[in-house]
């Protein structure tokens, strides 16, 4: 299956977050590789979009929009940073 960049799915998670979701540095629950959203491999063929981590390819975060609410899930996320410019 193919995936794209973080990028791709950054309008989806600012949505949901208020934020540029682009800036926000994951770091994986799997493997503890720290990274920018940007470099997630993200695949959105589904009926909502799953990021996983580029080192282990574990789960990171999961979004899913409906009509009436955006549901996100970051269990796979031992924590988000958010840089204060």
């Amino acid at each position: 299956m193919d995936y794209v960049d973080g990028n791709a799915a950054a309008g989806l998670f600012a949505e949901a977050l208020g934020i540029d979701a682009s800036v926000l540095v994951m770091t994986c629950d799997g493997c503890g590789r720290s990274g920018r959203f940007a470099d997630l491999h993200v695949y959105d063929r589904g009926p909502g979009v799953v990021a996983r981590c580029p080192g282990c390819e574990e789960v990171t975060a999961r979004v899913v929009r409906t009509p009436t609410e955006i549901w996100l899930d970051l269990r796979g996320s031992r924590s988000v940073r958010i840089p204060i410019t």
